[in-house]
C-alpha cells in the first residue's frame, strides 16, 4: 500500500508542476524576444510580464502608430516622435524611452506602477479608446488571437501590447556610452563637461547619475518660489505639504533633442537651463535639500567657457540610432 500511496503522490507532483510549468511557458508559435541592456544600468522594474515576444513587441509597435486608439486621429507616435527622441516639441511630453525602468509615470507621478499600469492610463483616460473599433477589425482581430489566445479585444490587452514595444525603446549607444564601452573617444570639451557634471563643481550627477541619468525621484529644483494648483507638481496627487513644487526628474539622455526644458517649458535652449543652475535657483521650504549644498550656494558660478563644456556633455548624451533604427518606425 505504501508504494501505491507514494506512487500516486508522485504522479500528483508531477502533474501540477508540469501543469504550473505550462501555463508560465510561451505559446510554441511564439518567439521569445530577450531584454539586453548594459551593465551600467540596473534590471529594469517593468517586470509584470516576465516574458516578451516579438510577436506582441510587433503588436504594440503598429498599436503605437494607429490612431485607432484615439478618438480625433491621433496616435502615440503623434506626441511622441521617434526624430525627438519619442517626444513633442510642442506638449513637453516626457519620452518614450528608457521608461522599462520606471515605476512613476507623468511629471506629477500620477500613475503609479509599471510600464503596463502607464499605458493602461494612456489607453483607458488619455485615449479612452474604443475597443469596438478592434474588434470590428479581422487583421487585430487575428492578430489578438495569435498572440492572447482571444480575438476578444480588450483595453488591458491592447495596454499590454503596447508596454512590450515600450520596453524595447532603449537608448544605451550614446558617444558618451560608446566612451563608456571603451569604443571611441568623445571630445576634450565633453572630457571637462563630463568633470564639471559629475562632481561637486556642477553637482548634477546627484539626481542624474550615470547609467540612466535620472534616479527616477520626486524634487523641487528651484523653479519657483510661490506655488499654486498649476505649479504644486507631486502635491496635487499626494495632499502632502511636503511634496509642493515636486515634479519628476527627466533623465538627461538625448536632452538635446527633448527642447522645451522642466516641467512647465520654461526654457528652450541647453544655455537657458545651465544659466538657471548656474545662477537662478529660488528657494522655498520644500526646495530639495541638494540645492543647499555649498555648490549652490552662490550659484555654481561657472566660467563660459565650463557652462559650454557642460553643454558640450550632455550633448554627448543624444543617441542617434534611437531616431534612425528603423525597429521603431511605423511598419
Amino acid at each position: 500500500m505504501k508504494i501505491i500511496f507514494y506512487f500516486i503522490l508522485f504522479f500528483l507532483v508531477v502533474f501540477f508542476c508540469r501543469c504550473k510549468k505550462d501555463k508560465n511557458e510561451l505559446p510554441s508559435s511564439l518567439t521569445k524576444y530577450e531584454l539586453t541592456y548594459p551593465n551600467y544600468v540596473p534590471q529594469p522594474f517593468y517586470t509584470k510580464y516576465k516574458e516578451l515576444t516579438q510577436e506582441g513587441v510587433d503588436l504594440g509597435r503598429r498599436l503605437y502608430y494607429d490612431p485607432i486608439l484615439s478618438n480625433n486621429g491621433q496616435s502615440c507616435g503623434s506626441c511622441h516622435s521617434q526624430q525627438l527622441a519619442f517626444t513633442s516639441s510642442s506638449q513637453n511630453s516626457l519620452p518614450h524611452f528608457n521608461l522599462a525602468w520606471f515605476d512613476y509615470f507623468l511629471w506629477n507621478g500620477y500613475v503609479e506602477g509599471d510600464l503596463h499600469e502607464a499605458m493602461k492610463f494612456e489607453v483607458g483616460h488619455f485615449f479612452n479608446t474604443d475597443v469596438s473599433k478592434l474588434n470590428a477589425s479581422s487583421y487585430y482581430k487575428s492578430l489578438f488571437k495569435t498572440i492572447y489566445g482571444t480575438d476578444n479585444i480588450t483595453q488591458d490587452l491592447i495596454s499590454d501590447a503596447l508596454a512590450q514595444f515600450i520596453c524595447t525603446i532603449q537608448s544605451f549607444n550614446s558617444p558618451f556610452d560608446q566612451y563608456l564601452r571603451k569604443e571611441k573617444m568623445i571630445t576634450l570639451s565633453q572630457l571637462n563637461g563630463f568633470y564639471i557634471f559629475n562632481s561637486e563643481k556642477g553637482d548634477c550627477f546627484h539626481c542624474h547619475s550615470v547609467g540612466l541619468f535620472t534616479d527616477t525621484k520626486f524634487r523641487n529644483n528651484g523653479l519657483d518660489d510661490g506655488f499654486n494648483s498649476t505649479n504644486s507638481g507631486r502635491f496635487n496627487v499626494t495632499g502632502k505639504a511636503s511634496d509642493i513644487g515636486l515634479y519628476k526628474t527627466p533623465t538627461l539622455r538625448n536632452i538635446e533633442l527633448t527642447a522645451p526644458y522642466m516641467h512647465d517649458g520654461r526654457y528652450n535652449t541647453l544655455e537657458e537651463v545651465v544659466e538657471f543652475y548656474n545662477s537662478g535657483i529660488k528657494y522655498s521650504p520644500t526646495l530639495d535639500p541638494i540645492m543647499f549644498n555649498p555648490s549652490f550656494q552662490d550659484g555654481l558660478q561657472l566660467t563660459t567657457s565650463e557652462k559650454n563644456d557642460l553643454i558640450e556633455f550632455l550633448k554627448a548624451l543624444t543617441d542617434s540610432t534611437l531616431i534612425t533604427n528603423p525597429m521603431f518606425a511605423p511598419m
